[in-house]
């Protein structure tokens, strides 16, 4: 039996009482998988995904050691928190060996639709490889696009059509969001891209125009570098964590 991978262009796209027993990947490269990916490298210990504002500063308050706060409100940093969203601001100096409460505008709200899937993984451009390499073995593989307050984003189907195009597709079974995603990666340039022109796609799309309109356009750039990463971040459902993968083997 054919393997399969379902490409869902927005959270809501996707009926969570189906995820029992499947791998889901969360992407929202502008930015929040880009900045778990990097806040990881970087040695942080654990990052706690919260919905809303008020939830991350109560579980923050509540703990009986130091927290970072990180996040954003439509693309803006947190009055109060100690990181916004940029994955520039996650160096190892500012937040190895911490743990980090997270929250972000749709990111977070992602994840919310996995609930009760096998395993949730974190997917972006900076590690593209490492996420094939995690669920090619996989039977039922969900990519769940992010998108933007409920509108479909362009930078999170160029990663969907990424990731397909680079699995046996001989072997594979995909939906039409899935083929419209690899017909849309492919028709750029899929891998022949360079790390300045996947920029240039990225800064057209909706989100980098969001970041470019509040200033955060630098940020583009971090996200475009591929395989910058090997890290696999995962959501573990019983604690509630995202850690490396190689921590939970």
């Amino acid at each position: 039996m054919n393997r399969q991978i379902h490409v869902h262009l927005l959270p809501d796209l996707i009926d969570p009482h189906e995820s029992t027993g499947n791998t889901f990947v969360v992407i929202d490269v502008l930015r929040a998988s880009t900045t778990i990916v990097q806040a990881l490298k970087s040695g942080v210990n654990a990052i706690t995904p919260c919905l809303e504002v008020a939830d991350a500063r109560e579980l923050a308050a509540r703990q009986t050691s130091p927290v970072l706060l990180g996040g954003e409100r439509s693309g803006k940093p947190i009055a109060g928190f100690d990181l916004g969203n940029s994955p520039a601001e996650y160096t190892r100096d500012r937040v190895g060996g911490r743990r980090l409460v997270f929250t972000t505008t749709n990111g977070t709200r992602a994840m919310m639709r996995c609930l009760g899937a096998e395993r949730i993984l974190i997917g972006s451009f900076t590690n593209l490889s490492a996420i094939v390499a995690a669920i090619q073995e996989s039977e039922r593989v969900e990519l769940i696009c992010a998108g933007t307050n409920g509108e479909v984003t362009r930078e999170d189907v160029l990663l969907a059509g990424a990731i397909v195009s680079r699995l046996d597709r001989s072997l594979l079974e995909t939906n039409d969001s899935g083929r419209l995603a690899l017909d849309v990666w492919e028709r750029i340039g899929g891998d022949r891209l360079s790390p300045a022109e996947l920029t240039d796609e990225l800064r057209a799309s909706q989100g980098g125009q969001n970041l470019i309109r509040i200033g955060m356009g630098a940020d583009i750039r971090f996200a475009a570098e591929i395989d910058a990463a090997t890290i696999v971040p995962r959501l573990e459902l019983s604690t509630w964590e995202i850690l490396a993968e190689s921590q939970l083997a």
